[in-house]
């Protein structure tokens, strides 16, 4: 007899329909797993056995194969523990096959008999709400598979209380759905003596969704700045949020089954890997730019990660999305995130004090700063110069304006942009480009004109040129203006790096 249980394979924030497969055959004792099978899939055998041993079931002294199918599609993790298991009950007749055709199977065993959390629980429901399918899932992710609706949930503790549901000796209690998590509170805006330069460029970066840049000595707030911008974006709508949430269910990430609407907000540190922060490693993880999905992606000392870890970043910056290609596996992970990087003007940090200064300035600053290539910079649509902050300034008032003040004029920009783009398919004026560019956000002749101008003098590449327009555009908004002019196109300038000659 050969028994089936569904189940699914990760890929990304794929999930693809794998079928378990389990025939109990006369023969010499043996328990083989096949179908392309990592070290974690192939442990579950001993997994299974300790499982069924301590429900007081002995393996039948035959021969035993389970095939994951497709054959030639990799399989990792170790969520095929559960439907393994039901696969080989069902094959001994201890469970009806039947009964399990219709769900589709995914949960880690213990070696007593528990169903353990797996990554990845949210994907499986929403593949089983596509394919009209039935989850059976552990107790402690129940939660999180509720949030793919109509659809039956199973969640169960151990394996003897799943037996019982499924003969009907024992009921399962109906998970709830997770709870929504509220923002937590972050650094204000009133916590920031001066800097009004920053704070505006923070303001069009956050209502527009733009790239940012802060260069600035030590202790001038560059940090501080970054760090209130969650709080004046707007939240995530429902289906950004469970956008959000794939990434961080694939990642193991989502605890409790909350779901929270806070855009991400993730500050690798600069010794942080390619692969953690693209993504990859042995067994293919989302890296910190996919976790930032939809969210603030935060890189301070700027010029301290390895320069070609920050130019792995070059292309999801562009696409929205990281392909991650290994032998055995090509992935593909969501990026749409917003990046904030800071850095000091040089080694020292002190560049334009003579006090302070190294005695290496200004070479020092060409050396450190070069070790950010062009192409990145580029990349980013705003640059400012964050000035130091004395003793002084510390003991001055708070500013009258906080986060709340300012995270109500992106929100109102935010809903001029909803209103214009909503049939681009872009999400903010970040993202406009070609023909909807070029209907948006087109200036005025006076504005074109001293775009020109500027183009030429401060040597605008095509996509430098594209993102000015992008800036102006938001800036428009956030005046409320409906026509881009010249003096939206002269704000987006003053924040644009002038490539260096020679």
């Amino acid at each position: 007899m050969v028994a089936l249980v569904k189940t699914v394979a990760y890929l990304g924030l794929e999930a693809r329909p794998v079928e378990v497969q389990c025939q109990v055959a006369p023969g010499l004792p043996r328990f083989a797993v096949v179908g392309l099978a990592d070290k974690a899939v192939s442990e579950s055998r001993e997994r299974v056995q300790s499982a069924l041993s301590a429900m007081g079931l002995a393996l039948p002294p035959k021969r035993i194969t389970v095939n994951l199918s497709p054959a030639d599609l990799p399989k990792d993790g170790s969520h095929y523990d559960l439907p393994i298991a039901l696969a080989l009950l069902a094959a001994m007749g201890v469970t009806d096959a039947e009964q399990l055709t219709d769900w589709i199977v995914v949960g880690e065993l213990a070696l007593d008999g528990r169903i353990a959390a797996s990554p990845g629980v949210l994907l499986a429901a929403l593949h089983a709400s596509e394919a009209e399918l039935g989850l059976i899932c552990p107790a402690a992710q129940g939660a999180e598979a509720r949030w793919a609706s109509g659809i039956p949930v199973l969640a169960a503790p151990d394996l003897v209380s799943l037996l019982n549901h499924l003969k009907g000796t024992q009921q399962l209690p109906e998970p709830a759905r997770g709870e929504v998590e509220l923002a937590a509170p972050g650094p204000d805006l009133r916590q920031v003596k001066g800097q009004e330069v920053a704070k505006r460029a923070l303001e069009i970066a956050a209502a527009g969704g733009h790239n940012l840049l802060m260069i600035g000595p030590p202790g001038a707030g560059k940090s501080l700045l970054a760090s209130c911008l969650p709080g004046i974006l707007p939240e995530l709508t429902p289906a950004e949020a469970l956008e959000v949430s794939m990434v961080q269910s694939v990642a193991g990430m989502l605890e409790g089954g909350r779901i929270s609407r806070a855009r991400p907000f993730r500050a690798p540190h600069h010794s942080a890997s390619m692969a953690a922060l693209t993504g990859g490693g042995l067994k293919v993880k989302p890296g910190e730019v996919s976790l930032a999905h939809l969210g603030v992606l935060f890189l301070d000392e700027l010029p301290e990660f390895q320069r070609p870890v920050l130019d792995s970043l070059r292309q999801p910056l562009e696409t929205g999305h990281v392909d991650v290609a290994r032998a055995n596996a090509h992935v593909t992970f969501p990026a749409r995130v917003q990046l904030v990087a800071a850095m000091n003007p040089c080694r020292c940090g002190h560049l334009g004090d003579a006090a302070l200064a190294c005695s290496r300035a200004p070479r020092c600053a060409a050396d450190y700063q070069s070790r950010v290539s062009g192409p990145m910079l580029d990349r980013i649509d705003l640059h400012v110069e964050v000035d130091p902050v004395s003793a002084a300034d510390m003991t001055l008032p708070p500013p009258a304006e906080g986060s709340e003040a300012v995270a109500a004029r992106v929100a109102a920009a935010r809903r001029i942009q909803s209103a214009r783009i909503e049939r681009t398919g872009v999400r903010c004026n970040a993202q406009l480009d070609g023909d909807a560019l070029e209907e948006f956000a087109g200036p005025d002749e006076a504005g074109r004109k001293l775009l020109m101008q500027a183009a030429e003098a401060m040597r605008l590449s095509a996509r430098g040129y594209t993102r000015m327009l992008r800036v102006a555009r938001t800036i428009a908004d956030l005046a409320g203006v409906e026509k881009v002019g010249r003096i939206h196109i002269a704000e987006a300038l003053s924040y644009r790096r002038q490539a260096p000659r020679g």
